[in-house]
């Protein structure tokens, strides 16, 4: 972890500034109706799980540059995740992913404690061949055609059900490449058929207090049709296997220009939206830093979940999923987690009154208007504030790069070297 009289000294340097831009905004949003310390309070009270892949460096289908102090396994993961907890305060949970975070659970547990972190929901990887597997999933997994190959990956879900129990995770995330990539590869009726029945076999293996999450992608690594392609999709399974199983929204899973913050209104309705994997995309799936292209779009999501927070049985797991080339890793969730944070405190500030006075009149420009002048406020000295009485840093990047963390890490670690395409 980084030295707190680090972080100290940062925020030192930086507090006299932020008390005057927060009794300033506090003044201004006073004038509205709206208590700056409420929204503050909600900002301390808010959190989004982060990966354990999304600390190392990604890469393409063409190629990957792992940058210096690249995590060698889970306990670098975890290492390299507390410090973006310490100096956000805004990311208390880790994600695993099995196989590749595979390793005992008391070490998880000891890690996590020293760490200052939690476990967030499993996840499943039948969309690569491991060493030691008998069957391969080239053609698929869940919905293969052949029995043995799904009851592999039936299993490899279960397992990672019982990882997960040992550390105290409470859901699963299933995401599968299995598709076709040519037409007449598959019939695609029957191959869902058997994705049905597979995935109802690992939620007779869920814990009675688990949640199982369906993720759906519109392409990659299947061109031609993916099993789960679109929330219809998802929304299908998710009802058909029962009532833990709950629809995750990627924001990256989509055909250009859908409508995301609809797809969670209608999910919100059907009781089955389970939660998020936030980033951004500009051509596709993209895993870009979350807010970067389209911040607006990040906060008609929230707005549509704050509109309907207090509905009964909402109960949202948000995480981040992104891997980029190109950026420090650690900086990237950092700036992510921020930019989360952001768009959930700028749609509460919506003045809820007053939109729905407009939507009965039928006012479309001031209903319109009303969403704008909440974007447009600048949330930058709540969510510093947030942190600062949260004990971490006003600039987590600024304090993240004085720590010299990233130099420390690449004298223990060693270079990693590039190539080849793929996942961390």
């Amino acid at each position: 972890m980084i030295n707190r009289d680090i972080i100290e000294a940062e925020n030192a340097a930086r507090q006299t500034d932020l008390s005057t831009d927060y009794d300033a905004l506090g003044a201004r949003l006073s004038r509205r109706g709206v208590d700056i310390e409420t929204l503050t309070a909600r900002a301390m009270g808010f959190g989004v799980a982060i990966p354990s892949w999304g600390t190392g460096t990604g890469g393409t289908r063409f190629a990957r540059f792992p940058g210096p102090g690249e995590p060698r396994d889970i306990m670098d993961k975890l290492d390299d995740c507390g410090v973006v907890h310490q100096l956000t305060a805004a990311t208390p949970k880790v994600s695993l992913h099995i196989p590749w975070d595979r390793t005992d659970p008391a070490l998880l547990l000891e890690k996590a404690e020293a760490t200052g972190l939690g476990f967030d929901a499993m996840n499943s990887n039948t969309f690569q061949d491991q060493p030691d597997q008998a069957h391969s999933y080239k053609f698929g997994s869940l919905s293969h055609t052949d029995a043995a190959t799904r009851a592999q990956a039936v299993d490899h879900n279960l397992d990672c059900i019982e990882i997960g129990r040992a550390i105290g995770s409470k859901a699963l995330t299933v995401w599968i490449g299995d598709g076709s990539n040519f037409p007449g590869q598959t019939s695609l009726s029957r191959q869902f058929d058997r994705y049905l029945d597979a995935m109802a076999q690992v939620y007779a293996g869920l814990p009675e207090d688990w949640r199982l999450f369906s993720e759906h992608k519109i392409y990659e690594p299947a061109l031609y049709s993916t099993v789960v392609q679109d929330w219809g999709s998802s929304l299908m399974i998710a009802q058909e296997l029962g009532p833990k199983a709950q629809c995750l929204v990627d924001l990256g899973h989509h055909a250009p220009n859908v409508n995301i913050e609809m797809i969670v209104a209608r999910l919100i309705r059907a009781g089955k939206l389970g939660g998020f994997h936030f980033n951004d995309s500009k051509y596709g799936d993209d895993d870009l830093d979350a807010g970067t292209i389209e911040p607006f779009r990040l906060f008609l999501v929230f707005n549509e979940l704050i509109e309907l927070e207090d509905g009964p049985g909402l109960d949202l797991s948000h995480m981040i999923d992104q891997s980029h080339n190109v950026t420090d890793p650690m900086e990237s969730l950092m700036i992510s987690a921020a930019e989360i944070q952001r768009a959930f405190v700028q749609a509460s500030l919506v003045d809820r009154a007053a939109l729905d006075s407009y939507r009965q009149e039928n006012d479309v420009l001031m209903a319109a208007a009303t969403l704008r002048a909440a974007f447009r406020t600048d949330v930058d000295p709540i969510l510093q504030m947030a942190r600062l009485r949260k004990g971490a840093a006003i600039d987590p990047v600024a304090a993240f790069r004085a720590s010299g963390w990233r130099e420390r890490a690449a004298e223990i670690r060693p270079t990693v070297g590039g190539g080849g395409g793929g996942i961390v």
